[in-house]
């Protein structure tokens, strides 16, 4: 099944509009909530929250490169490659609704996380760990967590098509 371009450009906006605004709300409720406090464990030590301002990519990749590398890749670099997708989205005659999905996900997840690098110096606020006994999480957002869901989705939309069998 594939959806009509006007559709997909409706359904994109409104899943970037609805997701941006939600990853940033969480942002700056965590930015002013969580600043003086150094950790709240919630759901009985399952989840902390705890304020860090990420200077690099997913699990602090990049963390350590000179700030103009950093700029240079992180906003330039990922502006660029968010801008060439979204133009894909749209313009793409033909695309099955889960790879539409998964990459609409990606998109929003990156174009927040791409919005608080240039709102904060460069920084994207992370806020949230998950603890399971000994084993934690790195620290991420809800922009992450959508960028891992999207790429959940088009993984299982790739999983899903039928392969030829041997014998």
């Amino acid at each position: 099944m594939t959806l009509s371009r006007k559709l997909r450009f409706a359904a994109l906006t409104f899943l970037v509009v609805c997701t941006v605004g939600c990853d940033q709300t969480s942002k700056h409720a965590a930015r002013t909530l969580l600043r003086q406090a150094d950790s709240i464990m919630v759901s009985g030590g399952l989840i902390e929250l705890r304020l860090a301002e990420n200077p690099g990519s997913f699990l602090s990749l990049g963390a350590l490169l000179p700030e103009a590398v950093r700029a240079a890749v992180f906003t330039l670099g990922v502006g660029i490659g968010l801008v060439g997708l979204a133009g894909y989205l749209t313009r793409r005659s033909q695309i099955e609704v889960p790879h539409f999905i998964g990459l609409s996900l990606v998109l929003a997840g990156g174009l927040s996380n791409l919005l608080d690098r240039i709102l904060q110096h460069g920084l994207v606020t992370d806020f949230v760990t998950i603890h399971l006994g000994a084993l934690h999480t790195g620290i991420f957002n809800l922009a992450d967590v959508l960028i891992m869901i999207g790429i959940g989705v088009i993984g299982f939309g790739f999983w899903r098509v039928r392969r030829p069998t041997i014998g």
